[in-house]
């Protein structure tokens, strides 16, 4: 493939991924301001399908368009990136720890939970205080790929 076509996946991929992380955190907090248990259920199991989908798949193509283009295309090695490109490897890398670490986690316990109120029962006090520890930590795994965004397109 050629540097461009790998480029053009990597955008296709960041798109993918940035806009799934940003939008889900939003429609989340919406079906969970709603107060109604079989909406927040529903709101829950969508966050699982999408990240699945749509985070997963963002982050697959991100890393298959960035081998191609610094491995493939460029033959660097990572200690020859340039510097604007190892700190966006980092950043991505870190948001990914905190996915992996903390954030699927605590979504699978929540995924759990919201399956035994889906019709309706009592949401427990559990999966608010799981619920805001997601947002705390969601919020720093976005701000990562954020912040990376400047250092690809400014590249300082």
């Amino acid at each position: 493939m050629s540097y461009e076509a790998y480029k053009s996946v990597h955008v296709l991929g960041v798109v993918l991924f940035l806009g799934n992380i940003i939008i889900t955190g939003f429609w989340k907090a919406f079906a969970d301001r709603t107060g109604n248990p079989v909406v927040i259920a529903f709101g829950q199991r969508l966050v699982t399908i999408t990240d699945w989908v749509f985070t997963f798949g963002g982050v697959v193509l991100v890393v298959f368009g960035y081998t191609g283009m610094g491995y493939g295309s460029a033959h660097w090695t990572f200690f020859e990136h340039p510097t604007w490109v190892r700190w966006g490897v980092v950043m991505f890398y870190l948001s990914g720890i905190i996915w992996i670490a903390v954030l699927i986690p605590l979504q699978i316990a929540q995924a759990r939970m919201a399956r035994s109120f889906a019709d309706g029962g009592p949401i427990p006090d559990r999966y608010w205080r799981f619920n805001r520890h997601w947002f705390i930590w969601g919020i720093l795994a976005t701000i990562l790929p954020l912040a990376n965004l400047y250092f690809m397109v400014f590249k300082p």
